[in-house]
């Protein structure tokens, strides 16, 4: 895992470190080098960046100096454009954070010392350490020739400057480090072709959280199920040999008795459609439709480190969605666990069943104060809000509201959308309760509606991921989201709870 420490002027060594410092477009301040040993960096450093081309300064511009000291060594120095000075803040510092630290894995740099350029409130430095982490994440488990090269991120020491605030910066850096951890876990998973992670080895990867002390970990089979009226969960699972499982995660830390938060995240490990199987073009992209039960268990397990004191449990309905003789089909109707009866139209419409089930499980067992759920849910939420942005609708404009800022804290987009009684209209069947799709328009909110019969009461935000739980066509290029699975919803979420939002 990656060092990061923070230090104060005094115990700086710039032999064979990197240093990076930051330059802003409209102010040519420099004095935060003054105290840096004995050299005058701030003129050697201004004389330097005056001879380059402007375009230096420009948000997320880099440029690689070397600069004499005063023993006539030479010390490398790295540039980093921050934009104009009014402008910077937490979600452009994490930016940086990430450019620094691709930048520093290019030059092979592995000591980093990162100046003062930017002011070091808490905000600030959670920022810059999620940027300097989440960007070396690397998916190579599956790469024949890496042999016993050590992974960059394992290998390379990161110094941040600061005066004062050390007792606190160094639990934030503690902190962060834990959630970069959880949010590899959750890319790792995501990113797992199908043949090598199906609903069984997501399960047992659950079972691996399990702490006698702070995580239970219970795995429904596909018999258990059966006995308890999951019928969305073994219906969809059908098709395939591998078999559905319900897995659910007990994070009990909080006062006795008290009501738990319940987050609840789609598992299809992959997803052909079924009987109404998509097109070949990107199915191979099916393997992230696990990504919501990736984000709950990444969750937990910065949870079971973090030791906040709440009551949270975690279920993840994991089916894989198979054509067979034995699978679903479109006209099927399915009694589901709180008895609601659903007429099939569409069996790629599958995870809205999933979900449904484990939903209503989850109020019956659990009475939770409130729910999330995570979901790859609908390709019309990508068509409404792009790749970049996951749309949230719930029955509790309040709890939807505190999602909402937290993932403006965590740069993790949300944006909310309408639940209004027009698209419950929508999924009303002739012949059951209700149909598992709504037809073509607003898609997203349908699905949305479909899964409100099952939360009865309970305070409710669903998270549609569709769009950035990985990076796909019309992802806006970010320096810590490397290609692939994202870990979407974690850095979200771990912050309400520790900010006791819910």
């Amino acid at each position: 895992m990656v060092d990061i420490s923070i230090i104060n002027y005094d115990e700086i060594n710039l032999t064979d470190s990197l240093l990076v410092v930051g330059l802003y477009e409209d102010s040519d301040d420099l004095d935060y080098l003054n105290k840096i040993r004995s050299i005058d960096l701030q003129e050697k450093i201004s004389k330097l960046i005056t001879a380059t081309n402007k375009n230096t300064k420009k948000f997320g511009k880099s440029l690689l100096f070397l600069v004499k000291d005063d023993k006539n060594e030479y010390l490398k120095i790295l540039s980093v454009g921050l934009g104009k000075y009014g402008e910077l803040n937490p979600n452009k510092i994490r930016q940086i954070g990430g450019i620094i630290s691709l930048k520093a894995k290019e030059l092979s740099a592995q000591n980093i010392i990162i100046s003062n350029f930017y002011k070091n409130t808490i905000d600030n430095v959670e920022s810059i350490i999620e940027g300097l982490s989440l960007s070396l994440y690397e998916f190579n488990k599956y790469k024949s020739n890496t042999g016993d090269k050590p992974n960059y991120y394992d290998i390379c020491n990161i110094n941040i400057i600061s005066e004062d605030l050390h007792t606190e910066l160094e639990q934030i850096v503690k902190k962060t480090l834990i959630i970069t951890q959880s949010v590899f876990y959750a890319r790792d998973l995501a990113n797992s072709p199908p043949n090598y992670l199906n609903p069984a080895q997501m399960a047992t990867s659950a079972i691996s959280l399990e702490d006698s002390n702070k995580v239970k970990v219970k795995v429904l089979d596909k018999y258990q199920m059966e006995n308890l009226g999951l019928n969305g969960i073994i219906s969809v699972g059908k098709g395939s040999e591998s078999p559905p499982k319900l897995i659910i995660l007990e994070y009990n830390q909080g006062i006795s008795g008290e009501k738990p938060i319940l987050l609840v995240g789609k598992a299809v490990t992959f997803d052909t459609g079924g009987i109404s199987i998509k097109p070949s073009d990107k199915m191979d992209e099916m393997k992230f439709d696990k990504s919501g039960g990736c984000t709950v268990l990444g969750i937990i397990k910065a949870l079971s480190m973090l030791h906040f004191p709440i009551n949270v449990v975690g279920i993840v309905p994991s089916v894989e969605n198979m054509p067979s003789s034995s699978s679903y089909r479109p006209g099927d109707i399915i009694k589901m666990h709180n008895g609601k009866t659903v007429e099939v139209l569409n069996t790629d419409a599958e995870g809205r069943l999933i979900l449904a089930d484990a939903l209503s499980y989850g109020v019956e067992h659990y009475s939770p104060k409130c729910i999330i759920d995570f979901a790859t849910l609908t390709g019309a939420c990508i068509i409404a809000l792009g790749s970049n942005v996951a749309g949230i609708v719930g029955n509790d404009d309040e709890l939807i509201q505190k999602v909402v800022h937290s993932s403006m804290e965590s740069g993790e987009k949300i944006w909310q959308l309408p639940l209004f009684e027009e698209y419950l209209e929508l999924i009303k069947s002739n012949i059951a309760d209700i149909k598992n799709i709504g037809g073509r328009t607003g898609g997203a909110i349908t699905a949305a509606a479909f899964l409100s019969h099952f939360v009865n009461e309970v305070p409710w935000a669903h998270i549609d991921i569709a769009g950035t739980a990985w990076t796909q066509d019309g992802t806006i290029e970010k320096s810590y989201n490397p290609k692939g699975a994202t870990g979407f919803g974690i850095r979200t979420t771990v912050k309400m709870l520790e900010q006791n939002l819910l």
